[in-house]
Formats: C-alpha cells, sequence, structure tokens
C-alpha cells in the first residue's frame, strides 16, 4: 500500500508527558497511546516538534520510539520525526535510531540557519538517499524561519524516498500549487488544525494534528467527513473545536494542547524549560472550554 493511501485521515503530532521531576512519564504516554488510538486516528507520529524533542536527548529519543512500537503493537502506523538543522548528524540519527517498526520519517526542514531553496534541496536530497524508511517533508516557516517554496516542494517530490509532505506554511495558494502537480502517489497533509478541513476540501489527503491529542475522536471524525466530501457535517464538529484550537496556539505549542491533556487527566501539566505552562488567565479560559 502507498503511503497516500496509508497515511490519509488523521496522524496525531504527539506531545511527550513530563513526570513532576522533569522525566519522560512512560506510564502517561502509555495511557495517552490507548486514548488517542481508541479515538479512532489513523496513524501516530512520534518525536515532532509537539513532543518537546529539542529538550529530549538521543538515548531518551530512542527509548520513547521502542515503547511507542512496543505500546502500539502494530494497530495504527507510526511515523517518527527525526529533523534539524544539522545534515550530518541527521544521517547518522538515521542510521542509529530503531526504525525498523516505523512506516516513514517526517523530517522538518531545517531550522535557524535559514539556507536557500537548493540548500533546502540538497539537505532532504541526503536525507533521502540515506534513510532506511521513506522520508516526508515538513514545511513550517513559523518554527525554521525559512519556507520551503512550491517549486522546491514539487523538485523534492520526484526524487527516489521522499513519498510526501506535511505542509504548515498556512500559504492556501502555495498549498494549491502544490496539490496541482504533484505526483500522483505523493502525500500532502495539513500541518495545521484550524484550516485542515478547508485544506481537504482543497485536495489534501489529511491531517498531522496536534489537535487531536486531546480530541482524537471529534478530530479525526471531522476529517474523515471532509475526505468524503461530508463539508457540512464536518464544519458542524470543526465549529466546536475552533475556540479549542485558538486556546491551544495562543501562547505556545505543547503548553496549550498539554492543558486540556491534563484537565482530562491524560498527563501532569510538566515541561523542560524553555517551554512553562500556560499563564493562569488562558489556563482559566481552557477550564471554561471544557466546562469545568
Amino acid at each position: 500500500m502507498s503511503l497516500r493511501k496509508q497515511l490519509r485521515g488523521t496522524g496525531v503530532a504527539l506531545v511527550t508527558p513530563f513526570t513532576p521531576d522533569s522525566k519522560v512519564d512512560f506510564n502517561s504516554l502509555g495511557k495517552l497511546l490507548d486514548a488517542i488510538i481508541g479515538g479512532g486516528v489513523e496513524y501516530l507520529v512520534t518525536l515532532g516538534t509537539t513532543g518537546e524533542t529539542p529538550t529530549l536527548d538521543k538515548q531518551e529519543k530512542i527509548d520513547i520510539i521502542n515503547y511507542t512500537f512496543d505500546k502500539v503493537a502494530g494497530r495504527v502506523p507510526v511515523v517518527v520525526g527525526i529533523g534539524g538543522y544539522n545534515t550530518a548528524e541527521l544521517v547518522k540519527d538515521l542510521h542509529s535510531f530503531p526504525l525498523d517498526k516505523a512506516v516513514a520519517v517526517l523530517s522538518a526542514s531545517p531550522n535557524y540557519n535559514k539556507p536557500s531553496q537548493e540548500g533546502i534541496y540538497q539537505h532532504y536530497k541526503v536525507l533521502a538517499e540515506e534513510s532506511p524508511k521513506p522520508i516526508l517533508l515538513y514545511n513550517v516557516p513559523g518554527r525554521t524561519g525559512r519556507n520551503m517554496t512550491a517549486a522546491t516542494t514539487l523538485r523534492l517530490a520526484e526524487l527516489a524516498n521522499i513519498a510526501g509532505m506535511k505542509e504548515a506554511s498556512g500559504d492556501m495558494a502555495q498549498c494549491a500549487m502544490i496539490l496541482r502537480d504533484r505526483p500522483e502517489d505523493f502525500l500532502v497533509v495539513s500541518g495545521d488544525d484550524a484550516l485542515a478541513m478547508a485544506q481537504v476540501a482543497c485536495g489534501m489527503d489529511g491531517v498531522i494534528s496536534v489537535a487531536a491529542n486531546a480530541f482524537p475522536k471529534e478530530f479525526s471524525d471531522m476529517i474523515r467527513l471532509s475526505l468524503q466530501n461530508d463539508f457540512p457535517g464536518a464544519k458542524k464538529i470543526n465549529d466546536t473545536l475552533l475556540d479549542a484550537y485558538d486556546l491551544m496556539f495562543l501562547e505556545n505549542n505543547p503548553a496549550g494542547v498539554k492543558a486540556f491533556m491534563a484537565e482530562q487527566g491524560l498527563l501532569d501539566n510538566h515541561f523542560r524549560l524553555p517551554v512553562v505552562p500556560l499563564s493562569a488567565e488562558l489556563y482559566a479560559k481552557v477550564k471554561g472550554y471544557l466546562g469545568k
């Protein structure tokens, strides 16, 4: 089965739960994985930026990958995030991380050093040549400081072992150009929860979602209805989530979604610096949204 079919629908960019003493909370991670899979999502993405990966060391990342594979036990596909701004180090990670049970690697465009479009192309070309699993591009200029243009995306889409992308530029015209000209088997999913319904209407294959950590059933139902062209039905669900999307991203991701999850009893509201919990004022609005 092609990745475009296998990863159609809702993927979840998993958070990383922490204990009060800042260790990875595997008990909560297990509870979270069961809740999300039980909510009906199509697949999981571990070690994305929502997982606070810049604050995890290499052994912690390996332990999280292995735990996730063991806990998921084949119930849904798992994508592993391996991204950064040092191409050579990412190649080492691609060869040393346990990827045998992964269906793909999601790799964010290099952040901070702001490469040219040719630099972005050459970076991904090396990753595609070295990766034991198909690469999914990830364009998120709000975090990386550099947009990956439609032309660069489409150029990369022609390379062997680059199977798709998560598009989080928020630029609907750019998305439309990618969707118009992509190869037939090239997966394109949204990286913007609030835009996902509209982007599916434009031809995207689904979404890798932050909100679905807290609302897996509602969000994945909304995306499935959208993929079935039932946009009136999808809109009814999406309208109920609009305020939640706003609250999740006003201050910081994942501080926003973790506040929702803490109130749902899925994890404790702990982070690693430089991420901190939501302000008391915004946290109160999260509780208000949840009727608490």
